[in-house]
């Protein structure tokens, strides 16, 4: 590796940088290389044997307190799971499932007697468990599952039902085989026959011999479109009892005589702080999802610099396939965008360690960060998607073989944008927490207020800076505004148009929301602008993936690295207003001769990076084996 591209990795593992190579040093080893094989037996078992690793080796300790045997490294632990993703998406899931949503349901919603009771078991893998909240009638709508825990003050035990056939709970990772006790997420209902919302129970589900425990019905979702190592299955409740101290109780309580007791009064608050304590998978799902994206670029990357296709005039051989600028764009902006999503991700991770290392988190920050990792979790699993199936367009038919590792990755990634979240619903939440200034700036006002409002379009509020504020005033500062091809290479215009357009599209979301809640209910006036909110959510979400690129090239300490970055930026910048050039155009902040020049300006900087090719691959630092694909080795290419 070249040192532009050292300097270039380093810059782009951020904070756990060292955590990250210790991972890429592990997965070197023979028991991680990537082998995929569609018999979910094998895999099964080879991600079983992974796992054992893993925990011997003290692996998954860092996402649980220092209390109770973990290092309390929320950060570390997130990095990980991430960069399992590049060896195993299987493995990646499993480990994610165990450690990180049903260790930390146990950790984040239980208290001291579930501390003592599972974490240490749950870190060596000596209770082996699963997420049970999806169901088969509800999936994001978690607020509405069917599953009951009704409270017996006879017995003080809690009876956990599936009352219909839709409240089976469905794809759980773990259920079919391998977990012995589930985090079943149910309707909490008290003695009276008061719903209290939704709660989580620890509930065993098998005994030690692998067998169903009375009441309980498990069964296996057997082939699916991937993860073959993943024991996903279902799980069904016929009056279980489990104890009353199986509630996992921090954030409520019932009495042995069945008094319901919370130190949050709203349930809907209630709800929503238990959720946002469960934050960590949806970080890591986006996490692991841009992860298995790199891999399949670097490979798709190195088999461009090697394969030739087609004679040149006049010339002895035929062209290296990278050094067609339809090749370049295929790639290069992609690999722009994994690089702009990494540095947004280091910025994620970091708030969340923060945050859930804090003895006293701000609730403010904290819903900040569950609406970034809802939009930071789509834009990263849509890119996985799109970056992976590009990658084996541009390797061709070799693209299309096992050995080759993108069809694996392709296929494992695909449930990515479905799970942890459905996209379309994560990036609704991020439009209405973005909303949510608006409208209480909107009940208050009067009549002259509203009209000054709406001429001035967004306050303060929409643009806070995610990234450091010196260094975008400085960007800015510098900002062109004229015609000039040019100033699109100018880092402080093209900041200036993804605000515009963030700035232009939530203030008129909201004003078309005022108007239409006079006429009609608050669903059908939110249901009638809803391509509007998604657009607005989506421009914002562009913003704060912009600014965290631009506080990573401020991060880089050699001046090589940062040109390179520098040119990386641009490249994304305007990949990104050109994805969007008709809004810009339709909105007057583009004129149709600027228009082209961006479509230019694209082509110029593939031109530029096109030495740059596997250096900037190189920077993402992909262990050696994971992208140990059969046609980088075969004779003749």
């Amino acid at each position: 590796m070249d040192s532009i591209a050292q300097h270039l990795q380093n810059t782009l593992d951020g904070r756990w940088r060292d955590v990250k190579n210790r991972v890429r040093a592990e997965l070197e080893t023979e028991v991680f290389r990537p082998h995929y094989t569609p018999n979910i037996a094998i895999a099964r078992a080879k991600v079983a044997e992974q796992m054992r690793l893993l925990a011997a080796a003290g692996a998954s300790e860092d996402g649980f307190g220092k209390g109770y045997g973990g290092a309390g490294e929320v950060g570390a632990a997130i990095t990980q799971i991430e960069m399992l993703a590049m060896s195993d998406l299987s493995l990646m899931v499993k480990a994610g499932v165990q450690w990180g949503l049903f260790g930390g349901a146990v950790e984040n919603l239980g208290t001291e007697r579930h501390h003592e009771a599972y974490v240490r078991k749950i870190i060596d893998l000596e209770l082996l468990g699963c997420f049970a909240m999806t169901e088969t009638g509800h999936g994001s709508d978690v607020q509405s599952l069917e599953t009951t825990a009704t409270y017996d003050p006879e017995t003080q035990e809690f009876v956990i039902n599936s009352p219909t056939p839709s409240s089976r709970k469905d794809y759980i990772g773990g259920a079919a085989e391998s977990a012995r006790v589930a985090a079943v997420f149910a309707q909490l209902i008290t003695p009276d026959g008061q719903g209290h919302g939704v709660h989580a129970l620890v509930v065993p589900i098998r005994d030690d011999n692998g067998e169903d425990l009375p009441g309980v019905t498990t069964s296996d979702c057997h082939y699916k479109g991937g993860l073959p190592g993943v024991d996903n299955g279902r799980i069904m409740f016929d009056h279980v009892r489990v104890p009353r101290e199986n509630l996992l109780n921090r954030y409520a309580d019932v009495a042995p005589d069945g008094t319901y007791s919370s130190p949050i009064e709203n349930p809907n608050r209630r709800f929503f702080t238990m959720l946002g304590t469960l934050i960590r998978g949806r970080v890591t799902v986006g996490g692991s999802a841009a992860a298995a994206a790199r891999v399949a670029l670097d490979i798709a990357t190195r088999y461009a610099l090697q394969r030739r296709q087609f004679e040149a005039p006049g010339g002895d051989e035929e062209i290296l396939i990278m050094d067609y600028l339809a090749h370049q764009r295929r790639l290069f902006p992609l690999i722009a965008k994994s690089y702009a999503l990494q540095f947004a991700q280091n910025e994620l991770v970091t708030k969340c360690h923060e945050l859930q290392t804090s003895d006293d988190p701000d609730p403010e920050e904290q819903r900040e960060l569950e609406a970034r990792a809802a939009g930071l979790k789509a834009a990263n699993t849509w890119h996985a998607t799109r970056a992976i199936q590009e990658s084996r367009e541009a390797c061709g038919g070799a693209g299309y073989m096992a050995d080759n590792r993108l069809v694996a990755l392709k296929a494992d990634t695909d449930v990515f944008t479905t799970f942890e979240g459905d996209n379309v619903v994560l990036t609704q939440l991020v439009a209405k927490e973005l909303l949510t200034a608006y409208a209480d700036d909107i009940k208050s006002m009067s009549p002259v207020g509203w009209v000054r409002f709406a001429a001035n379009f967004a306050g303060e509020r929409v643009l806070k800076r995610t990234a450091a504020e010196t260094i975008m005033q400085t960007i800015l500062d510098t900002r062109q505004d004229n015609e000039e091809e040019g100033s699109l290479f100018n880092r402080g215009t093209q900041m200036q148009m993804f605000e515009d357009r963030e700035e232009y599209t939530l203030s008129s979301v909201a004003r078309r929301l005022q108007g239409k809640s006079k006429e009609m209910s608050e669903f059908e006036a939110f249901n009638a602008v809803q391509d509007h909110v998604l657009h607005a959510a989506k421009a914002h979400i562009d913003r704060i993936i912009m600014e965290a690129f631009v506080a990573g090239i401020d991060s880089c300490p050699d001046p090589e690295a940062r040109r390179v970055l520098e040119l990386v930026c641009d490249l994304y910048a305007l990949c990104a207003i050109e994805e969007d050039k008709a809004w810009f155009i339709e909105h007057r902040f583009l004129s149709t001769e600027r228009a082209k020049a961006v479509t230019r300006g694209i082509n110029e900087r593939c031109r530029t990076l096109r030495p740059y090719a596997q250096t900037l691959v190189d920077g993402f630092g992909v262990p050696e084996q994971c992208r140990n694909a059969e046609m980088l080795h075969s004779a003749g290419v």
